[in-house]
């Protein structure tokens, strides 16, 4: 399907780009739009159309996802509704902006609520989606299709949003950090910085692999690494003695109170 995109910020590039990188649609099914004409250049040299004229953009879309602010959502949605064919899939990445709100926007179509984050870039997102329910169990099942081509996606329900949000969205920010304070100990004990990088990035994502493919609980592989008296089961015991699990869940927790309040 032709795919229109709202927004070529941070979380619409990744998208876009992941989409490309994909190959799962050709570059001139896409179309990208935002205010600033720069922002859309590297994309336009890509084959994608990009346009600043949102309008123009939706009228032969299959899908059209908005990566925009959550408070420029209903503006958007203002704009562009008259123009947008009886058939489309409307995907709002707007944190916060439920499916009821949506609805109120948009009226009665088929609408899609979704948390992905920034790893669509090289397709390995987790992309959580929830559907409003005016949508048939065909288009879920497009919906789910075409974002598991950015990495895994699944359809929840949408009272779980606000957490999945904190799971899968800020997650990415919480592992980096933990690479980034790994890398830097890792120059401590005599890397260079780009080596420990490299050497930390990679052991996260295997571990990451090995416990997605086998579905192992985590302290099942841990214990295959862990020996009486052995030097992996004192460091891990040292980082308990400093928080580090409570401070993991302590942070978890404290988003998750953030956003339902907001």
């Amino acid at each position: 399907m032709n795919i229109t995109i709202i927004g070529s910020g941070n979380i619409g590039s990744a998208l876009v780009t992941g989409l490309l990188r994909e190959g799962y649609i050709a570059p001139g099914d896409i179309c990208l739009t935002d205010i600033s004409h720069d922002a859309l250049k590297p994309f336009a040299s890509k084959g994608v159309l990009t346009t600043q004229n949102n309008v123009e953009a939706v009228k032969n879309a299959g899908m059209v996802v908005l990566c925009v602010k959550p408070f420029l959502v209903r503006d958007v949605i203002a704009e562009i509704l008259p123009s947008l064919p009886n058939d489309c899939l409307l995907v709002s990445f707007a944190a916060g902006i439920t499916l009821n709100q949506l609805t109120l926007f948009a009226g009665k179509r088929p609408l899609f609520r979704m948390i992905p984050n920034t790893a669509m870039t090289v397709c390995q997102s987790m992309t959580c989606i929830a559907a409003s329910e005016d949508t048939s169990a065909a288009q879920k099942g497009a919906v789910l299709e075409f974002f598991s081509r950015v990495g895994k996606a699944m359809i929840i329900d949408e009272s779980l949003m606000n957490a999945a949000t904190v799971i899968a969205s800020c997650g990415t920010a919480f592992a980096l950090r933990y690479l980034r304070a790994s890398t830097t100990a890792g120059v401590e004990i005599g890397f260079r910085p780009a080596l420990a990088q490299e050497m930390i990035a990679q052991t996260m994502l295997g571990a990451a692999v090995l416990v997605a493919e086998s579905g192992n609980h985590p302290e099942a592989e841990i214990d295959k690494v862990t020996t009486p008296k052995g030097i992996t089961i004192r460091g891990l015991n040292e980082m308990e003695h400093a928080g580090f699990s409570s401070a993991v869940m302590q942070g978890i927790r404290a988003v998750y109170e953030t956003l339902n309040v907001l």
